[in-house]
């Protein structure tokens, strides 16, 4: 089975272009609905979170918009939401990953929008960037409900840039010259890999793939993210 770990910075379409894998037949497990999964009325991670945060849990559910407004820019109650929610994440990637292997899954997608800033990039055979021009990105971005010029610039500060990311990258994904391009990208991609198992390792097998593994990423400091 080839695991395509799918990532890209804030407002480079990875949602759109995870659609398309779907589209294809292809198996995608999302981590953020994952998360999301976690802090719905029953979910693993309410108990935990209504403990370190009491204020953000509500009819049995957590208020997702409360608690990020609650660790927006505060660094240690990020960490400490992490240190609740990420292993549970953790856990349901690995039984995506079992469950696929079970059923005999040859490609599945794993989703991670921070995947090379951590270390879920370890569990793939390949990682593709999606990857737009920054005014692209922006104009994305800043038009959703909420969003400022200086939140965006936080969440950026957490994001590797999108230009190491494309060097890590073992394949780069369009996303800023249509839909219909990007879907030619994902299919020869798909095609690739379901015609010959070993174009996976090949395209792995370049200097990104050395790179990703060997060296570690720092966000910036003094962020207030």
């Amino acid at each position: 089975m080839i695991v395509i770990g799918l990532t890209g910075s804030i407002g480079m379409g990875k949602s759109t272009t995870a659609t398309m894998f779907r589209r294809l037949g292809v198996p995608l497990h999302d981590s953020d609905a994952a998360v999301h999964a976690t802090m719905r009325r029953g979910g693993e991670a309410v108990a935990a979170i209504a403990s370190a945060f009491p204020d953000v849990v509500r009819d049995g559910a957590v208020d997702r918009a409360a608690l990020g407004a609650r660790v927006f820019g505060d660094a240690a109650a990020l960490r400490r939401l992490e240190s609740i929610v990420h292993p549970m994440v953790g856990a349901r990637t690995r039984r995506f990953l079992s469950l696929s292997r079970r059923h005999r899954r040859s490609i599945v997608v794993l989703d991670v929008p921070l995947l090379l800033e951590g270390n879920s990039h370890r569990l793939c055979d390949l990682v593709a960037v999606v990857s737009a021009p920054g005014f692209i990105q922006r104009q994305r971005v800043l038009a959703r409900p909420g969003m400022t010029d200086g939140r965006l610039a936080s969440i950026l500060a957490k994001q590797m840039p999108d230009a190491e990311k494309r060097r890590r990258a073992d394949r780069v994904i369009p996303t800023g010259l249509g839909r219909a391009f990007t879907m030619r990208s994902v299919k020869r991609l798909v095609a690739g890999l379901r015609r010959d198992p070993a174009y996976g390792k090949r395209i792995a097998c370049g200097k990104s793939c050395s790179i990703r593994r060997r060296r570690a990423w720092t966000p910036r400091q003094g962020t207030g993210s």
